[in-house]
């Protein structure tokens, strides 16, 4: 999960970056907390092959849907309320205000996975923390979510400062891992981890790739915001090239953490370690201190991504409000500039998912999986915009961008059936948990609507609107019931 996906304002002339600048600043948009969970995640599906395969349809599909907002940018530059105002473009108001809610959902998830990742690293220390889903835990994290969302109300709006101790934090301790588990590479352990437990076998590896595509998403959530620095490029197309160039450097960091992880501990270790599991595997090469080193990096890197996703979630509501897609009153802000109203919104949703890790057997796994979940129709519906844009012809020029529009309807199809199979990767039960939260946010689009003296439902949007219903009702009986667990 990201850390930089703050919405830059208008970029003067001595704001331009060279190439280098820009592509660290990709590179640090991409890099994330999940960085830190990867080797128990990934030795609980798979093994080295299957871990391969993963890195590579991960690295081709993000990539494709990297490709995707990067020529949206381009080619409708007007849309920069967030990737939400894609779906809006082209699919109607309703699917559009259901891509903002989501995403804005998806991001309060990540924020409460935040909090269960610090207390879950500090439990280790203080073991009446567990693993983040102790009363304890919860309380702790609860003051913290207060405790931020007053700084913030005081008006700390600039996360630049606090992103660059993040990045540093993040940085150091995950090259020095690399490097210093590589040393103690060892090569039989290496090839026990082969086949994942299945030796000599390749009927399980799709299955083994399927159970790694959520975790291989959340760690690249936010890829959508390095179009964003397009407009800091000293030469446009300077973009590109720093968003190729940066987004294989973060796949390269993402593959080299889970392979190497292999060359040390066996998979059921490796499977059983206590997250942040980064720190597991650095501690059987060097001893303790690695664990305490990796530990203390993830806390700093992990409070400084939570006040960045804290300001970019109370403007994913603040900014559709401003465009009259969610309720005026979200438009409120109080004497610091700050969105207040979105904010308390923010707030209190983070605070609603710490209190249900209390139920939950696994809170840190299932608040990484429901977070990736949400965030895929969002990503999906942008996707199938730039096949819907390529393929209308709109904005290009028949006669000169043929080829180009070719190249990019291929670019735009393999995107939507990325994201369409990591719909299907995660699950019907992520599918009807995601139900029970988007059902709900239709009153907002009641409320908006209304305030607007607009149509509420179009006949198509009525129907999307009861299947949501539908699923959300279906989602809770599977609770109650027992038929879902989480």
């Amino acid at each position: 999960m990201t850390d930089t996906h703050v919405r830059p304002e208008t970029a003067h002339e001595d704001d331009k970056v060279t190439l280098p600048t820009l592509t660290a600043m990709v590179v640090g948009s991409m890099v994330g907390a999940g960085v830190f969970s990867l080797p128990a995640r990934f030795g609980r599906a798979t093994g080295v092959y299957g871990a391969l395969v993963a890195w590579l349809v991960a690295g081709l599909g993000m990539l494709m849907l990297c490709y995707v907002f990067q020529n949206l940018a381009m080619r409708k530059p007007h849309l920069d309320a967030g990737i939400f105002a894609y779906a809006k473009a082209g699919f109607g108001d309703y699917v559009g205000f259901n891509s903002a809610f989501g995403y804005w959902a998806s991001a309060c998830v990540g924020n409460c996975f935040y909090w269960v990742f610090i207390m879950t690293t500090l439990g280790a220390t203080f073991p009446s923390l567990g693993k983040g889903d102790t009363i304890l835990a919860v309380a702790i994290s609860s003051a913290g979510v207060w405790i931020f969302h007053l700084l913030i109300a005081r008006g700390v709006k600039d996360a630049a400062i606090i992103n660059r101790i993040v990045t540093v934090a993040k940085v150091i301790p995950i090259v020095l891992f690399i490097i210093l588990v590589a040393i103690g590479f060892d090569s039989s352990v290496f090839r026990d981890n082969l086949w994942g437990g299945e030796l000599g076998s390749f009927s399980t590896l799709m299955d083994q790739v399927k159970a790694t595509m959520i975790v291989t998403t959340f760690v690249f959530l936010g890829i959508e915001g390095a179009t964003v620095y397009s407009r800091f490029a000293t030469k446009r197309e300077d973009v590109g090239k720093a968003t190729l160039m940066g987004f294989l450097g973060v796949l390269s960091i993402f593959s080299l953490v889970t392979i190497v992880s292999y060359g040390v501990l066996p998979r059921a270790d490796l499977a059983g370690a206590r997250q942040p599991s980064m720190g597991t595997v650095l501690e059987s090469v060097v001893g303790g201190w690695g664990s305490t080193f990796i530990n203390i990096g993830v806390i700093v890197s992990v409070l400084g991504a939570y006040l960045a996703w804290t300001l970019m979630s109370a403007e994913v509501m603040f900014i559709p409000a401003k465009n009259d897609d969610m309720p005026q009153f979200l438009r409120r802000e109080n004497k610091a500039g700050t969105p207040i109203a979105a904010l308390i919104m923010t707030s209190l949703l983070v605070q609603l998912f710490i209190l249900v890790t209390l139920t939950s057997d696994d809170a840190l796994n299932f608040m990484l999986d429901l977070c990736t979940s949400l965030s895929l129709i969002p990503y999906f519906l942008a996707a199938a915009y730039a096949f819907k844009l390529t393929r209308s012809g709109e904005t290009y020029d028949v006669a000169t961008e043929g080829s180009l529009r070719r190249r990019q309807l291929a670019v735009a199809a393999l995107a939507s059936i990325y994201t369409l199979f990591l719909v299907y990767t995660a699950g019907g039960k992520f599918l009807l948990l995601s139900c029970i939260i988007y059902a709900p946010g239709t009153v907002l689009y009641v409320m908006a609507r209304r305030e607007n003296g607009l149509l509420v439902f179009k006949p198509l949007e009525l129907a999307l609107c009861a299947l949501l219903a539908v699923g959300g009702v279906a989602g809770v009986a599977g609770l109650v019931t027992g038929a879902i667990t989480i």
